[in-house]
């Protein structure tokens, strides 16, 4: 009985916490998709041509995000019957944005005006005994342009 308690108990913290954090990263993330969208990222490999002499750097955005107890038990269930896994699609989302979000962070502190041949890798870390997934890590990388100063 005890076990059931606490197991419910858990499952309410994690979906309560769980909202309220998702929330209010994706309100963070908005705000800050707005202050950066001058710095356009794209994947195309051929820099454009009519922006005149430009520096070019390395640039990246990383971030790992964990999943909750409430976001693990409903993938757990999706599990038993098939489908798609939307309570973790969220998560990747989040994470995908946030570490475009960094990489185009990392090219505005060096003046860029665009970051091209962007590429995203994705990885799931800290799995439990089951395989079940833990943390997801998304890192963005790509060559930020930077008009040169004469």
């Amino acid at each position: 009985m005890y076990d059931l308690i606490i197991f419910i108990t858990l499952l309410a913290l994690g979906y309560f916490f769980g909202r309220a954090a998702e929330k209010r990263h994706y309100k963070s993330i908005i705000t800050r998709e707005q202050m950066l969208k001058d710095i356009i990222a794209v994947n195309s490999r051929v820099p454009p041509m009519d922006q005149g002499p430009l520096s070019s750097a390395l640039v990246s955005g990383n971030v790992v995000v964990s999943v909750d107890y409430f976001k693990r038990f409903l993938a757990g269930l999706r599990a038993l019957v098939g489908g798609r896994v939307v309570s973790y699609e969220s998560l990747l989302d989040r994470a995908r944005r946030e570490a475009i979000l960094r990489m185009k962070q990392q090219a505005r502190e060096l003046n860029a005006i665009m970051v091209f041949n962007t590429k995203l890798e994705t990885a799931s870390i800290s799995k439990n005994a089951r395989g079940a997934i833990g943390s997801i890590e998304v890192v963005a990388y790509g060559t930020a342009l930077s008009p040169v100063k004469r």
